[in-house]
């Protein structure tokens, strides 16, 4: 009869053991869980602070300077200049015109 008392105590002993370690799985998993969700939670916070933060206006755009303008007014500097003759000029002014 004590052989089977201890077997029995064993056999309980191990019953409480097994239960107990996965009551302990059981709630670190929980905790994982939670602590998950709360890492979500903070990612949509984040995206939505990001999305509701006021966006600052976009630099006015520099006005389309036209390549012709840009060249006649590279010319007409470089005649003011004296690096052009006016001859020179009249001749490059035409040029960029196509003419």
């Amino acid at each position: 009869m004590t052989a089977a008392v201890v077997g029995t105590a064993a056999s309980v002993g191990t019953s409480h053991a097994n239960k107990q370690a996965a009551a302990q799985q059981n709630a670190a998993a929980t905790q994982q869980q939670l602590a998950d969700q709360d890492a979500q939670i903070a990612a949509l916070q984040a995206q939505q602070a990001a999305a509701a933060a006021p966006v600052a206006p976009a630099a006015p755009a520099a006005p389309a300077v036209d390549p012709v303008t840009a060249q006649l007014t590279n010319l007409a500097s470089l005649h003011a200049a004296g690096i052009l003759s006016d001859e020179e000029f009249a001749a490059a002014k035409a040029k960029a015109l196509g003419l």
